[in-house]
């Protein structure tokens, strides 16, 4: 008897993507093979999102259509919390699971399909299944969150923070090295407290004594002659430390800080750890520290009580902040999220218009910080090779979210190579390039 072929759709975050890449590797250690498409696959597994509207859709849809063109569908991830609402939805769904459930779901697959034999791990790919081309892994330090923002409903999904041993999270990242790695992209719902829920423990496995702090443990992976990028960093005080390991050269100069907003008022209202001008001081000392230091961040527009002149003072923030990244999202009322009850909600068309005001400045500060960069040298991990350009990456461009960087005349490269380049020319988004040979 053929074990079961199974089909995966992954949607969601990059922490959603390393749960799914832990699920994977499991089924593969059980010998489950792997399909393209629904009509083939004996099962379906839906790892869904649910942190905003728009993504609870679409995680909706991809199950309905899952449900009509296979029928065997197990569902798990941040959806998978409102259990009765999809039972209600999808009556014939053979299970539902939470988030980073993996022992749940391998339990449902088991049950539909027997394994045949035990797990078989050392005939796993090194670091295990990955959904990431081979160059770059991301490596999540943490699950859970520990604040109480009024806008999110991670915590009631992912539960408070539980963060992973240092010696666990560093010998990760050896195996993703040793796998051919090149860049890790660390990834939490709040990077910056890894490690408080610890006490300061200190970890013993390995040897010596690392403590559960984010500094110490971003000084470790420094040492692994990787990129190390981080993401969904708050803008404690601390991360003054981080910024300092990155003027040195051991972490790339990135950072990506959801602000999230400037109004004190209104983020007040969020219940977010800083206010706007405190930020304001904040990016203008990583800079002193830092000054290439590379700035991502998100906002949401339209919140409960925002008004004009609290979007103005955000677009005020914008315009002398001049970060070089940003992304942006109307309010969103979630079922479950604490702000929904809050008074003075935001007509939609309103909270939109100002979604593109806010857009439109910004596209104008990245376009003339990208056009800053023309003539400088910087090294690029190459992702992909066509016939006329590569498609690469500096420090300041994460995968997906951020622009990308076009070397003309790619003969003789290959996706993960890292090579120096020379920027030659600018767009909205992106930039050009040429090889600089030794």
């Amino acid at each position: 008897m053929s074990m079961a072929r199974i089909g995966f759709v992954s949607l969601g975050c990059a922490k959603a993507t390393v749960d799914s890449e832990r699920i994977l590797s499991e089924l593969k250690a059980y010998g489950y093979a792997f399909a393209e498409n629904y009509e083939s696959a004996d099962l379906v597994i839906v790892n869904t999102c649910g942190f905003i509207e728009s993504a609870v859709e679409e995680s909706l849809v991809a199950i309905s259509e899952a449900m009509s063109v296979n029928g065997q569908v197990i569902v798990t991830g941040c959806l998978g919390v409102r259990a009765e609402m999809l039972k209600k939805k999808f009556p014939q769904l053979l299970a539902i699971t939470g988030p980073h459930d993996t022992a749940g779901v391998i339990k449902a697959v088991h049950e539909v399909s027997p394994p045949q034999q035990a797990p078989l791990y050392h005939l796993l790919p090194p670091g295990g299944v990955k959904l990431t081309p081979r160059h770059y892994a991301y490596l999540k330090i943490s699950e859970g969150c520990n604040h109480k923002c009024t806008f999110c409903i991670i915590p009631s999904m992912r539960g408070r923070l539980v963060s992973r041993s240092p010696n666990d999270v560093v010998s990760e990242a050896r195996q993703l090295r040793d796998a051919g790695v090149r860049e890790l992209l660390v990834v939490s719902q709040d990077t910056s407290a890894y490690g408080i829920d610890l006490k300061g423990q200190s970890d013993l496995m390995g040897g010596t004594a690392l403590r559960p702090e984010i500094g110490q443990l971003a000084r470790e992976l420094s040492d692994l002659d990787l990129w190390v990028r981080l993401h969904y960093v708050y803008p404690y005080p601390h991360v003054d430390r981080l910024v300092e390991l990155m003027a040195d050269g051991a972490l790339l100069p990135y950072l990506d800080v959801p602000f999230q907003h400037a109004s004190a008022k209104v983020l007040r209202s969020m219940k977010r750890p800083a206010s706007g001008e405190n930020n304001l001081e904040r990016v203008n000392r990583w800079r002193e520290i830092c000054p290439e230091l590379a700035i991502r961040s998100t906002f949401i527009v339209g919140f409960p009580g925002e008004t004009e002149a609290d979007f103005h003072e955000l677009l005020g923030f914008l315009e002398k902040a001049q970060l070089d990244r940003v992304g942006c999202f109307t309010y969103s009322p979630v079922e479950g999220a604490k702000a929904n009850a809050l008074p003075h909600a935001v007509e939609q068309h309103v909270a939109q218009e100002r979604l593109e005001t806010l857009m439109e400045l910004q596209a104008g500060i990245s376009k003339a910080r990208l056009a800053a960069r023309i003539g400088s040298e910087c090294a690029v991990l190459v992702d992909e090779v066509t016939e006329d350009v590569a498609v690469a990456r500096s420090y300041a461009e994460s995968p997906d979210v951020d622009g990308v960087i076009y070397v003309e005349n790619p003969e003789g490269l290959a996706a993960g190579q890292m090579i120096p380049v020379r920027i030659t020319d600018s767009t909205d988004h992106d930039l050009i390039a040429e090889r600089v040979h030794a």
